[in-house]
């Protein structure tokens, strides 16, 4: 039977299993939509097509699986260029669908016609343009294929306008072949002897453990070498709730605004274990002075950040939870000897460093941040998906939530870009709506996607939005504060919308708290609501996060209030 370019794509997607596309349409995709609605596929219509981006990359990281968004061409397209970033930078698995005018008009300037594919190009783990309808049902299965395996990453595919029109006899694409690309997920055995013999030998082992522990989702077997081998773990920003931080080996979160005991543990450590991690700027500080005493061991898929940032003992290139299987029967098979023993006294250190607790804070008349987000925690029992946007609010709810869970803090590392995390929660909320999902903002980065609320709204989407409104640009103005001389240039947000009148203009419910408290009466009740809710919190308005490590400086050289 024949089918058009937009049937066969439809067909393509069911055989992917997608069950949901978030999008926004136009003149070049509209035989696509018309397509879409003979399916079952749900379709979330946004009102930006960033935000289309960024709640396919919600949805990817709480589901675990790829996400998908539909965009016109031009305009439509170039609105995703941000999100499609965020998730090179976090190796987030989502296909971008995007329309183009026709293939007869490509390269003329026509109307809303944009070269997506260059434009992408350094920002995607690849891309395509189809160029004939014969090529549309492979090269779909490809970009699937991409956007999942190995390293994930964002994989865009532009379709012209007649080629969703044409019609051809439809062939269903039987497996997904690339001569040139093979990644590697068996690590090389004689590399994982060694970091046995590296472990028997080490006094005061630490693990690292990055994205890359939730991406191939190792949880399990990271928490079983830290047990088995007794050894502390720290994550990344990217990692957390890839150890539990309720664990008595958890150091917590490590970096710039990471915790002293996790920063002072990886300046004094002689073997550092770094799993799934790319050793970004954010966590290594000076680079010379990271892990300086210790030998370093890196496991990760993808061969190119090995080595690229920070030198490295034993190089290890395969899947992170396959290769930490393999470790940890290597580690069946010796004697480790009285582990804790002989580590009592690296113990005994990483104790007096957690004694020393920068994320102690001082309650005054007015509410501190980090007060909401430990009442948040407290009365969701950490359970709740987390979405965060870019600044303080990021770090104060990486630092004051307790992460136990993977795939539930979903936040825009890499690239820091604002306004991720309303569309993000509505992902989330989406690929799992028994969950609690909460996108704890800044007043700020809010409005750079609040037309989103509109998407929650129409969607019964019942998202969470905690607004920890400092009036302020919060992290550029501490930057200010303290390298600028309190010198406050453009970063004060007076004119910022009443949220509780917004929320309700878009018909969702508005709260606030203006005293401390109020906090956990404002929280429970928003919580119970069945839909979504803006919790608006008034908070601290010069309050910092900390500890915090100046740039170009080494991690222990934290600025602790």
């Amino acid at each position: 039977m024949k089918l058009t370019g937009a049937q066969i794509l439809m067909e393509v997607l069911k055989e992917e299993e997608v069950a949901t596309i978030f999008g926004y349409p136009g003149g070049a995709v509209i035989d696509i939509y018309d397509a879409l609605a003979e399916t079952d596929i749900r379709h979330v219509l946004v009102r930006h097509e960033q935000g289309a981006v960024h709640a396919a990359d919600g949805y990817a990281r709480a589901a675990g699986r790829v996400g998908v968004c539909l965009v016109t061409s031009g305009p439509g397209v170039t609105n995703t260029v941000t999100g499609i970033a965020s998730a090179y930078m976090d190796s987030i698995p989502i296909v971008v669908l995007s329309g183009q005018v026709p293939t007869a008009l490509i390269g003329n300037d026509a109307f809303q016609e944009v070269d997506i594919v260059g434009i992408t190009r350094p920002c995607t783990k690849h891309n395509y343009l189809v160029m004939s309808i014969e090529d549309l049902a492979p090269t779909v299965k490809e970009a699937f294929y991409l956007a999942r395996s190995g390293r994930p990453g964002p994989v865009l595919v532009d379709i012209p306008k007649d080629i969703t029109k044409e019609s051809i006899e439809y062939v269903p694409v039987s497996e997904v072949k690339l001569k040139s690309y093979n990644p590697t997920y068996n690590p090389n055995m004689k590399q994982l002897k060694k970091i046995v013999t590296l472990l028997e030998q080490s006094e005061r082992p630490m693990i690292f453990a990055g994205g890359g522990v939730i991406l191939s989702k190792a949880a399990k077997e990271l928490n079983e070498l830290a047990r088995k081998a007794q050894i502390p773990v720290t994550t990344s920003l990217m990692g957390l709730g890839g150890f539990k931080e309720s664990d008595p080996l958890s150091l917590g979160m490590i970096g710039m605004h990471g915790t002293y005991r996790a920063n002072m543990c990886t300046a004094e450590c002689d073997l550092l274990l770094a799993v799934g991690v790319r050793f970004d700027d954010r966590v290594t500080g000076k680079t010379e002075a990271f892990a300086a005493q210790s030998q370093i061991v890196h496991i990760d898929i993808d061969p190119t950040t090995i080595r690229k940032n920070i030198a490295v003992t034993i190089p290890v290139v395969g899947d992170c939870r396959i290769t930490l299987q393999h470790l940890n029967r290597l580690l069946d098979q010796v004697d480790l000897g009285d582990l804790a023993a002989k580590r009592k006294k690296w113990f005994d250190r990483i104790d007096e460093w957690k004694s020393t607790n920068p994320l102690a804070y001082h309650q005054t008349d007015k509410i501190k941040p980090q007060y909401v987000v430990e009442q948040l925690c407290e009365l969701t029992k950490g359970e709740a998906i987390i979405t965060t946007e870019v600044g303080q609010n990021q770090m104060w709810a990486a630092q004051y939530y307790q992460h136990n869970l993977p795939n539930h803090f979903i936040t825009s590392g890499g690239l820091g870009a604002m306004g991720f995390g309303l569309p993000a929660a509505i992902g989330a909320q989406v690929a799992c709506p028994e969950k609690i999902v909460i996108d704890i903002a800044g007043d700020s980065s809010i409005q750079m996607n609040i037309q989103e609320m509109a998407t929650a709204v129409q969607n019964c989407l019942p998202v969470k939005i905690v607004i920890l409104n400092n009036g302020y640009m919060g992290m550029v103005r501490q930057w200010q504060e303290l390298f600028y001389d309190k010198r406050y240039i453009c970063t004060g947000m007076d004119c910022a919308p009443d949220f509780v009148k917004l929320a309700e203009a878009y018909g969702a419910v508005g709260l606030r708290a203006t005293k401390p408290e109020e906090v956990t009466a404002v929280l429970s009740e928003g919580l119970a609501v069945s839909g979504p809710v803006i919790m608006d919190f008034v908070v601290e308005k010069e309050e910092g996060v900390y500890p915090m490590v100046p740039a170009g400086a080494a991690i222990t050289e934290m600025l602790l209030v």
